[in-house]
């Protein structure tokens, strides 16, 4: 990315946000890297940029290519496990990456709701509750935390750059 474009997409990312505090680069890469994913079709243990992922692998895929964490490889997971299971698979697989943070979450920040069973579905945040996330019957989209079918949900939130695993 060249320097324009960085502090295009930069200033882009701030006026979306609730302050005038400018971004740290390491989570405006990660926001410009989602942005990239938009249109995305939804497809179960994807992760193809433009062919197709789901929120999970969209997640594994953003913060390697943004540089926060190394490849992962993600074991074979049914699409409805969160249905017929209690254990909280899915977070302790994050809690590896990130730790959970309390309060307002931060720009490229990762955001878990509560779908059945577990918390199973995740998010990146643009500047809360504005998201990007893999929904199945859409792809790749904006979200809003505050809409349907999101909108008062159990979450919990996440900072990946809290945990270095490089």
């Amino acid at each position: 990315m060249n320097q324009r474009s960085l502090a295009l997409a930069e200033d882009e990312a701030v006026s979306e946000g609730s302050t005038a505090v400018p971004i740290d680069r390491r989570r405006l890469a990660v926001i410009i890297e989602a942005r990239g994913w938009l249109r995305t079709p939804y497809h179960h243990m994807g992760r193809v940029k433009g062919c197709g992922t789901d929120c999970l692998m969209l997640l594994a895929e953003v913060y390697e290519r943004a540089g926060v964490v190394p490849r992962i490889d993600v074991p074979f997971y049914a699409p409805d496990w969160n249905l017929h299971r209690d254990a909280e698979r899915y977070l302790g697989g994050l809690m590896q990456y990130a730790r959970e943070v309390e309060g307002s979450p931060r720009q490229g920040d990762v955001v878990v709701f509560k779908f059945c069973r577990c918390f199973a579905h995740e998010a990146i945040i643009v500047a809360w509750p504005r998201l990007i996330h893999a929904w199945w019957n859409a792809g790749l989209v904006y979200g809003d935390a505050d809409q349907p079918p999101l909108a008062g949900r159990p979450a919990r939130f996440f900072d990946p750059f809290l945990v270095s695993k490089f």
